[in-house]
This record gives C-alpha cells, structure tokens and sequence, in this order.
C-alpha cells in the first residue's frame, strides 16, 4: 500500500480507502455478516488504513459495524464519518429520496456525540457536512460548531462531502476556494470528470486534499458489465440509473481500453491509477463488496502509473465525447 497526508494535518491516509457503505446498506448489493467482516479484517491486512463511513449509512450501522470488527484497531486507523442528514427524525425514508438535512449547533453537537457513541471512540479523525447545500455553508454558526468541537478534541479535521451527484460546483467552489476546509469529498472517474476537474485545480491552489469516491462510475469500468447489463434488486443504486446510461457507458469505456496492459494493469485498476495521478487527490474509495474486489483494488497502486501520454489520449477522448455523437446524459450517485 501506499500513503498520501492530507494538506495541513497529519492524517497519512492509505491511497486506496474503504468506502463503508457497502458494508453497511443494501445499495450496493446484499453481503452477509461474515463477509463484512471478512472484508474489513483483511482490508487493514492489506493496507488500507482509511476508512470513510456516515452517520446515515445504514441509520447509525455504518458506523456500528467499525467499531464491532475494529475498534481493537482505532489507534491504527483514520475514520471520517458524515453529518447533516436527519436520520433521527422517525418519519419513514421514501426510497432513496435525500432526508432533510440540519447544520444549526445543537443538532451538529448532538450528532457528533452520537457518531462517537456508535464508533465507540473518543474523537473523529475527520468530520465531513454530508452533501451539504451552499446556504448552509455560508453559514458560520456551522464552522464556529466545528471548531469548537475541535477545540473539545471530539473531532481532529473537519471537511464536506460534495454531492450526492456530479455537479456542485457552487458548494465545491465555495468550500475549497474561500471555507478551505481540509478535505472535500468528490466525485471523479474516467467518464466522470467535470466538474472534479475544476475542484482539483482549487484544492491545488488552496492546500485542500480531495478524496475520490466511485472511480469506476457505477462498475461500468470494472468489466462487471462487459457481457451484458444485469438486472439489479430494487434496493440496488444502480436500478434507479437508466439503462440508457448504462449503454452509453459501455459505449465510451470500449475507446479507453487501451488503458489496459495484459498481465500488469486491468482496467478497473486503470481507473484507480486515473484518479491517483491528480496529486490533490489523497485517496480513493472504490466500492467494496467481495474479497477478489478488495485483491483487485488494493493492488492497484502497484500497477503502472497513468504515462503522460496516455493522459493526454484521455484528455482528448473526453474532450470530444469520447467521439460518441450523442450528449452524455446527467446522473445520480452516492
């Protein structure tokens, strides 16, 4: 494994981290108990330090289910958690409908300590505002809460989570370029690019490390859908993308196969070495579901480096729409 720190802390994070929500919702495919903990237990055993969970994944269980499997292994690790959602609220979740979100003081303050409780330790390595909205970060009652929570020791760093789309770029701008929180949370990926683009060239600029979630845009490019596309469960996050998508997809992942060295890089690891080489960017979170996954993923920061020229091929191809007629279509994500 190999490890980047994160500007302005001393948080060393592993550059391939453990995105905890698979293991703790149904939304990216059903796991088992014993896989999950499977999955975790050999994660720290391959490297991976990092791990990025939310208060939300699973109503608290995201949360839960680290400190179950590892809490004999806080001191080894850097957990970043998320706030903001009101999961706490009892009226009943419609599908996958966003909850209603709360950034005041005392709702902040009391998540916090929640988040503690469940995580079952006495500080957060990095406190992420999940998703948040540009109103909320204008706010400074949040950031005057966050530092003071920092100042109590609770939480060490404090960042936000763009999303849940691609898109933002209001509250990208505006976090990275005049907030300058230590981290932001993006997405970015081979077919994803923009705005991440403009985000990468800010935290640049401004000493903010960016973490990289999805890398392989919906599994499009990890050859899961190289034979046909699946029929996913309803509680799967990938049923609510339209199939249309999908296709299209396959459509622009055929022009960058040559992305592909037989026997030393696959593409899915291609796809994590695309988004490893932006310096900005301090780690990557594929979505983990089984142990070839975590083989997979683990070793890609093993395989060859994305050259300059194979960069600028890139660039190219998406520049011109990857020389598809159609426009790309927007989309959902976590």
């Amino acid at each position: 494994m190999k490890f980047r720190n994160m500007p302005g802390t001393d948080l060393v994070l592993s550059e391939v981290g453990f995105g905890v929500w698979t293991v703790a919702t149904n939304w990216w495919g059903k796991i088992e108990d014993s896989d999950k903990q499977s999955l975790l237990e050999n994660a720290i055993e391959q490297g991976i330090n990092f791990f990025d969970t939310a208060d939300t994944y699973g109503d608290g269980f995201g949360e839960e289910v680290l400190a179950k499997y590892l809490g004999h292994k806080r001191n080894d690790l850097v957990i970043a958690t998320k706030f903001g959602y009101d999961f706490y609220d009892p009226t009943p979740r419609d599908g996958h409908k966003e909850r209603p979100q709360k950034f005041d003081r005392e709702f902040v303050k009391y998540a916090c300590e929640q988040s503690l409780r469940r995580l079952g330790t006495d500080y957060i390595d990095l406190y992420q505002a999940h998703n948040i909205k540009l109103g909320d970060l204008e706010k400074d009652e949040l950031f005057e809460t966050l530092e003071q929570l920092q100042y109590e020791g609770k939480i060490r760093y404090f960042g936000v989570a763009i999303g849940p789309d691609i898109g933002w770029v209001d509250e990208g701008e505006y976090s990275i370029g005049v907030r300058q929180v230590k981290s932001s949370q993006i997405i970015y990926s081979l077919l994803e690019q923009d705005p991440a683009k403009q985000f990468i060239k800010l935290a640049k600029e401004n000493g903010v490390g960016l973490l990289s979630r999805v890398p392989h845009a919906s599994n499009t490019l990890t050859g899961e859908f190289d034979h046909g596309l699946p029929v996913f469960d309803t509680d799967d996050h990938r049923a609510h993308r339209k199939n249309e998508w999908l296709t299209e997809a396959m459509r622009k992942v055929d022009r960058i196969r040559f992305l592909v060295q037989e026997d030393t890089r696959s593409l899915s690891q291609s796809a994590i070495q695309f988004v490893m080489k932006q310096t900005p960017i301090i780690s990557v979170l594929p979505n983990i579901t089984n142990m070839d996954e975590l083989n997979e993923y683990v070793s890609a920061v093993d395989t060859p480096e994305i050259t300059d020229e194979e960069q600028s091929k890139i660039e190219e191809l998406w520049a011109h729409d990857f020389d598809l007629s159609e426009p790309e279509p927007q989309f959902r994500e976590i």
